[in-house]
């Protein structure tokens, strides 16, 4: 069983499922690789017009009646992926948006081409008011993968970090899976996630790679990475 704590599952929110047929074949798929629980993470943008509270929680409902009605044994949580600004604070303080599944952790990305003491200062920001960030698909910000060991500075901080599915099998290019394995390789990863945009080209399918990684690693690592830390995230404890 696995717990997916990044998806873009939600229909018509976003750039990821199209219509409300596109996610019900998202949750089939999801169920059919043992995805047991899914947080679900709308896109949040500066100058957007991003899905309120009450929008993502009301699609989410629609879509857990379908997983309910069709025996998925599946939990669905609000959450949300939140691109990260110097306003964040003050918008996660309002209590208006989604962090994930009503905890501490906040679910935050950057642009890919941002420099580390941006990415560094925003997140020190997340930490100071009180939130637990992590780090969305760290694999894809370059100033961080010339020199993986700022990783570490980040999980110091007390910061989490995310990998694609995706990025592990190699389906955005060699270079970032085998930076993706590095990250995998020291122990530097907290979560493998789907990022799931659609049924086709992002699905939300885990199992295989999953099967492969057990085979390269220690099995209470990869327990962590797919199940465990996301559980804690649900009851809003501490990893």
């Amino acid at each position: 069983m696995y717990i997916d704590i990044h998806s873009h599952i939600l229909y018509g929110l976003d750039d990821g499922s199209k219509n409300v047929e596109q996610s019900f074949k998202m949750l089939k798929i999801a169920h059919e690789n043992e995805i047991q629980d899914i947080i679900v993470t709308p896109h949040n943008k500066a100058n957007r017009h991003n899905a309120s509270k009450r929008t993502i929680e009301e699609r989410m409902a629609e879509l857990q009646h379908h997983a309910d009605e069709n025996g998925y044994g599946m939990h669905l949580y609000a959450g949300t992926e939140f691109y990260y600004r110097s306003e964040l604070v003050e918008l996660l303080n309002q209590k208006k948006v989604c962090t994930m599944a009503d905890s501490a952790y906040v679910l935050i990305e950057f642009s890919p081409r941002d420099d580390y003491a941006y990415i560094r200062d925003g997140l020190y920001a997340i930490l100071s008011a009180g939130y637990r960030p992590i780090i969305a698909h760290i694999e894809r910000y370059q100033a961080i993968m010339k020199d993986q060991s700022l990783v570490d500075d980040l999980i110091d901080m007390g910061c989490y970090v995310q990998v694609n599915v995706g990025s592990v099998m190699g389906r955005f290019g060699f270079r970032t899976k085998s930076d993706t394995r590095k990250l995998l390789q020291n122990g530097r990863v907290h979560f493998l996630a789907t990022d799931a945009h659609n049924d086709t080209e992002r699905p939300p399918e885990i199992d295989s790679c999953v099967r492969k990684l057990y085979r390269k690693y220690d099995e209470k690592y990869i327990d962590d990475l797919i199940y465990k830390n996301a559980r804690k995230v649900i009851e809003n404890v501490y990893i």
